[in-house]
């Protein structure tokens, strides 16, 4: 027994010897291996320059990585801005201005919870800044129209309020959150600025009717109350038409007769008169 016991001493003294003396060649091949090698740093700059081309980084030839950047990530160099502004506008008219919320907006855009905070703050904010963007399409809509029409300040002020009820029409919740001024920060110089732009366009509208020239910044009495009662005229029938309380109003009328002609035949009847009447 004593035999054996120092045999399996032995053996295992041996095992231990030559495991160290295995694992100092596996050294000495790595460090010989790694010496054998050129420099780590250009071996990896040169195949990642090979694999930059064209074709294979998706790049097209001659056109500079920021640009290319920008055409492969949707989000790049603040584009996630405008992508929210697009979801916040999906969710307006799809589920209205209960269903517009920070949470609702990220989901839509496919972002982080947070990003809309980042880029607006809050809701005030964004809904804000989504206002702006509707005055200003709004305006557009309304120029084009006034611009494409006849000569005469009668047949301008007839297709800009025709341009006005087709973008409710076209937009509903846009238009809805437009006027809803609870909701908004009209002190936001974007907003401010396209509202603005809104009124200027309706002021000069009214005032080529006239025949005049009505200043943006002081109006007279006079002026003041053609302005409301065009506005008036066409916001209130925009608002009766989207909540489709017209309905009974056309179907008593002559066959035929649709939305337009009695929009047309009621601008007709107040829009253009002269000075005091």
């Amino acid at each position: 027994m004593v035999n054996l016991y120092i045999v399996k001493i032995k053996v295992t003294t041996v095992a231990a010897t030559v495991k160290r003396n295995l694992y100092s060649v596996k050294i000495r091949a790595y460090k010989l291996r790694m010496a054998r090698k050129p420099n780590n740093a250009k071996a990896r700059v040169r195949p990642a320059a090979k694999r930059a081309t064209p074709a294979r980084s998706g790049r097209k030839p001659g056109v500079p990585r920021t640009a290319a950047a920008s055409e492969e990530s949707p989000y790049h160099h603040g584009a996630l801005r405008d992508a929210l502004l697009k979801a916040a506008e999906t969710v307006l008219e799809r589920d209205g201005l209960a269903g517009l919320t920070l949470r609702a907006v990220a989901r839509e855009a496919g972002v982080s919870h947070a990003a809309p905070t980042h880029h607006f703050g809050d809701l005030t904010g964004l809904v804000s800044e989504l206002a702006a963007i509707g005055f200003r399409q709004f305006n557009a809509a309304m120029a084009a129209a006034g611009a494409a029409a006849g000569h005469t300040p009668m047949e301008k002020a007839l297709a800009r309020a025709k341009a006005y009820v087709a973008y409710a029409q076209a937009h509903p919740g846009m238009y809805g959150l437009m006027f809803r001024t609870e909701r908004l920060d009209m002190k936001r110089p974007s907003l401010h600025e396209a509202a603005e732009a809104s009124f200027a366009g309706l002021a000069g509208a009214i005032g080529a009717s006239r025949q005049e020239q009505i200043s943006e910044q002081a109006l007279s009495l006079d002026q003041a109350a053609a302005i409301a009662r065009a506005w008036s005229l066409v916001h209130g029938f925009t608002m009766l038409l989207l909540d489709d309380r017209l309905s009974d109003i056309l179907r008593r009328l002559p066959k035929g007769t649709d939305v337009e002609t009695l929009l047309d035949a009621m601008l007709r009847s107040t829009v253009g008169r002269p000075p005091g009447h």
